[in-house]
């Protein structure tokens, strides 16, 4: 290590016993932990309930807050506080930069013309998959999926593929600390079962999820590879249950897999997924 406390390669050493490296912003990790308390259980909060939410006392709650007010990120009518639609330019940054949604949305919509079920694009952040694009079917009864949403990996189609596109290493470090929650009746909540599940996900190349994260509907997913191979994406197609059986879906797989395989193909020569972070 150097004297300026960076190893000889010019990167931060990593901590050590749970301690913050010395660049560490601890007001930024809170002032962003008050950003995360709001979703859609919890738009609009007192700065007491976010303190409760997050942890964090309550004056320095409130200065985060009014700052967040002042800045344009949060609007309060002196009591409660709530986001403004300004927040989104911290995901738009995010997803403006990416080349991977643009080059993908012309052969989703096609897909969607084709197979007349919706069509989204989703990448893993941790424990998460999130959507960065999505083509909704015109059928007045779809699913009210945006493009930001966030759902848990284990039990969604996209998920699964992108789980089965990781290390080992990194699949037994998700699976020993993810906490496995039963959001239906179907819904694996078995370690080992779920292991074997992805581990059958990496040898076909495709899952099914069966009404396992929401009731009443089904997805069919496939990844997507950047130049070098590795998976930086998943593509699926959903579908409500009365539609079809789990079984009815798998007649999508050649039309994906073309979808897939355009997609891949478009992608800039030496496009890789570590480059923009896609990969958690």
């Amino acid at each position: 290590m150097t004297r300026t406390g960076r190893d000889a390669d010019g990167t931060e050493p990593e901590p050590r016993n749970g301690e913050r490296p010395a660049y560490f912003v601890q007001s930024l990790e809170r002032g962003l932990k008050i950003i995360k308390a709001f979703d859609e259980t919890r738009p609009q909060m007192t700065s007491t309930e976010v303190s409760k939410a997050t942890g964090l006392d309550r004056a320095a709650t409130r200065r985060f807050l009014l700052t967040l007010v002042d800045l344009g990120y949060m609007v309060t009518d002196g009591r409660l506080y709530a986001l403004r639609p300004r927040i989104l330019e911290l995901g738009y940054a995010y997803l403006s930069s990416l080349s991977l949604p643009d080059v993908a949305l012309p052969h989703m919509e096609q897909l969607v013309t084709e197979i007349h079920e919706s069509c989204s694009l989703g990448v893993l952040d941790g424990e998460e998959v999130v959507f960065v694009a999505r083509v909704p079917t015109k059928r007045l009864m779809s699913v009210p999926i945006m493009v930001g949403s966030r759902f848990p990996a284990y039990p969604t189609s996209m998920g699964r593929v992108l789980l089965a596109g990781q290390p080992e290493e990194r699949l037994d470090a998700y699976l020993s600390s993810v906490r496995l929650e039963a959001h239906t009746r179907r819904t694996v909540t078995d370690p080992a079962k779920l292991r074997s599940l992805i581990t059958k996900v990496r040898t076909q190349g495709w899952a099914i999820v069966d009404q396992e994260y929401d009731e009443g509907t089904r997805s069919l997913a496939m990844p997507v590879r950047d130049s070098t191979g590795r998976v930086v994406a998943a593509i699926n197609v959903s579908m409500l249950s009365g539609r079809g059986t789990a079984q009815s879906m798998r007649d999508f797989l050649p039309v994906i897999e073309r979808a897939v395989a355009q997609i891949e193909a478009d992608l800039r020569p030496g496009f890789r997924g570590q480059e923009m972070g896609l990969l958690g």
